[in-house]
């Protein structure tokens, strides 16, 4: 029953399904429209149990624990850099913190023996046939698969190609986020600070690898706005208005803004996808249920993917009994990761002075503060996993390989 699946992104959630579905015997291709991996400098976190399990599962949870940056503790501060709020280590990085480049190249790696990747190209047409998928690619020949899968983010193409323009399944939940590197002028240690105006966060942090180097963070309250999203220059343009005339040391960063070789600059979003496949097509990660920060995307991704190839595993060819069983297995877990995305913006950048003195008292206190961390872990562990490893093609071969010559099993 070996079937060609064929995946669209190479972050998180494309990885981690091609791992699993090379488990149980199926042909994995990656295509990904960037060069090679695209990693990122900022930290990703999992929490609660469904989270580890899996990871645990997938093998990786020792070598991600070795990685992990201890978590990123954060200060808020007034203009005259006096402190108005702390928030521990725990609050930003959740069980597990790594930085999202080595999450990713640990999870590529574990699935690359069995896993072709198609790096540089991207999907342009899909056509469905009663058997088949037949793709074409920008610069590679046309293929044909069994399934496709979009595991490409909230700016889904598959999801376009397959389902509609994404207008019909992105909401703009009224906030950007930028971030870049930059020198560690400040001289900063593990963790970062912020500074706060009405609709508006600016701040900066250093990792645990690194002390040469830092990382801003930006987020601004904006209706949506019309920008290219190839256009780095533009999008500079579009911070550094949004910082104009702010103090502290909000002018010393949108300096190093203009000479910043990368920048990540996005709307604070989510993908709401009334079915998360159509035909042989489906959708998994952001895709699907994404939101852009604060809604446990990583996790949900890394869970997804294993659910989904280990219910295309159990349907023993029917593709549409896997698709319908891996989504009722997580949609509403999945919605309930989300609702914690719809509040980022006002939490990092509350829209007005009152608002911003509120969210610091609360969150000095340290029963709210608790009660927050208690709830992050909850939501990430409302979700009964199932277990496929009786499934499991590459460990019955491992086991098979370990017996002693003349045992049968």
């Amino acid at each position: 029953m070996t079937q060609n699946i064929l995946i669209s992104g190479a972050g998180v959630a494309g990885p981690a399904l091609a791992y699993w579905l090379a488990r149980y015997g199926f042909k994995p291709t990656v295509v990904e429209s960037a060069p090679a991996l695209r990693g990122g400098g900022q930290a990703v976190d999992f929490r609660g149990e469904a989270h580890l399990t899996v990871l645990d599962r997938m093998g990786v949870l020792p070598e991600l624990r070795r990685l992990r940056t201890g978590g990123s503790p954060i200060r808020f501060v007034d203009a005259q850099d006096r402190e108005l709020l702390r928030l521990p280590a725990e609050f930003m990085g959740g069980d597990v913190e790594v930085l999202r480049g080595d999450l990713v190249r640990v999870v590529y790696e574990r699935g690359l023996p069995r896993t072709e990747y198609l790096f540089g190209d991207s999907i342009t047409s899909l056509t469905e046939t009663p058997s088949e998928v037949r793709a074409t690619f920008k610069n590679a020949a046309p293929r044909t698969y069994d399934l496709v899968i979009g595991a490409d983010g909230l700016h889904s193409n598959v999801r376009s190609l397959a389902f509609g323009p994404e207008r019909t399944y992105v909401r703009h939940l009224g906030h950007y986020a930028a971030t870049w590197q930059l020198p560690n002028y400040l001289g900063l240690r593990h963790g970062s600070v912020g500074y706060n105006a009405p609709g508006r966060l600016a701040s900066v942090g250093a990792g645990p690898r690194d002390p040469e180097r830092a990382g801003a963070f930006f987020v601004f309250a904006a209706p949506e706005l019309t920008y290219d999203r190839q256009d780095p220059e533009q999008q500079k343009r579009i911070v550094a208005d949004a910082f104009a005339g702010l103090g502290w040391e909000v002018p010393r960063l949108l300096d190093s803004l203009r000479s910043a070789p990368e920048l990540y600059f996005d709307s604070i979003s989510r993908a709401d996808v009334d079915r998360w496949s159509k035909g042989r097509t489906a959708l998994i990660g952001d895709a699907a249920c994404g939101a852009t920060i604060g809604g446990m995307g990583t996790g949900t991704a890394i869970v997804a993917a294993y659910v989904l190839a280990g219910e295309l595993a159990r349907a023993g060819g029917d593709h549409g009994a896997a698709f319908s069983r891996y989504e009722s297995t997580l949609r509403d877990y999945a919605r309930g990761c989300q609702k914690g995305g719809d509040r980022t913006g006002q939490f990092l950048a509350p829209g007005t002075a009152a608002r911003l003195r509120l969210r610091n008292e609360l969150l000095s206190r340290p029963f709210f503060l608790n009660w927050m961390l208690r709830q992050g872990r909850k939501v990430g562990s409302t979700v009964t996993l199932p277990d496929y490893s009786a499934l499991d093609r590459t460990e019955h071969r491992e086991q098979r390989a370990a017996r002693p010559a003349g045992r049968t099993p």
